[in-house]
């Protein structure tokens, strides 16, 4: 696994030197909710240009909400004027492509946890799907999913490194070099990570479990706030040494510093 680098790593918590990220957190399928959050962000940075500017997704695009295929069509064109677009795999991706890929074993536990909202995106009738025989189904989802969202998806990083950060989706096996963390652990990890207090020598930005606000850690920052479920959408912001977050809901877009 090869990590791909924004700028470099930097043992303390600070972003590169004139260099702004967006991390967003969880979409899950909740066009309404990105649209908004995305507005938001394009507005602070033609208010507050830099020289350099990124907006990481740390992936879950789809599953769960209503829209996942809108989602997909939504940021596979997405090239806002003053920053770059990155993308980092989460399991719900992993499970979509290996599915197309023709793992049929994979379709019942796909649609119990969010590949339904996902085919319904796309005009399929999972109850339909279900009772298929499992290569007729791979066919009719093969036909409904368009390659080019497959494509897109299937370019997406596993990890990002930015200045003192680590943008990843799940997070990180403690004690395991970057370069050694498994594709998985970082796709799907939950424990031993969460509990976990090491010092990795850098702060793990991530998402994959789903928090009633962000949680703030001395070595991690947990940013899925649940989109589908709660209706909130998280973005960290980072420059420099300061960090804040910008949330959207069905209500409001707010902007929260944090203590650096």
């Amino acid at each position: 696994m090869n990590p791909r680098s924004l700028l470099f790593r930097n043992s303390k918590p600070s972003g590169p030197r004139r260099h702004r990220a967006y991390a967003i957190g969880d979409v899950h399928g909740c066009l309404d909710l990105l649209n908004r959050l995305l507005a938001a962000i394009e507005a602070e940075i033609d208010e507050r240009p830099k020289r350099k500017t990124s907006i990481v997704f740390l992936g879950d695009l789809i599953d769960r909400g209503p829209a996942s295929a809108e989602v997909l069509e939504r940021l596979s064109h997405y090239a806002p004027h003053g920053g770059s677009v990155h993308f980092i795999m989460g399991n719900h991706e992993e499970v979509m492509l290996r599915v197309l890929s023709g793992d049929s074993s994979l379709i019942p536990s796909w649609l119990k946890f969010g590949g339904a909202e996902t085919l319904r995106s796309y005009g399929l009738d999972p109850r339909e799907i279900r009772r298929m025989k499992r290569d007729d189904a791979i066919s009719h989802i093969r036909q409904a999913i368009p390659v080019r969202h497959a494509e897109f998806v299937r370019h997406f990083a596993d990890s990002i490194s930015f200045g003192g950060y680590l943008f990843v989706h799940a997070g990180i096996r403690p004690g395991v070099d970057l370069s050694d963390q498994a594709q998985s652990d970082l796709r799907w990890i939950r424990e031993p990570f969460l509990e976990d207090s090491t010092n990795h020598g850098f702060v793990v930005v991530h998402g994959h479990t789903i928090t009633n606000s962000v949680e703030v850690a001395s070595n991690r920052i947990g940013i899925d706030t649940g989109a589908f479920c709660t209706g909130t959408l998280t973005a960290l912001a980072i420059e420099g040494p300061r960090k804040w977050l910008i949330q959207t809901s069905d209500r409001e877009t707010e902007r929260v510093s944090l203590a650096d």
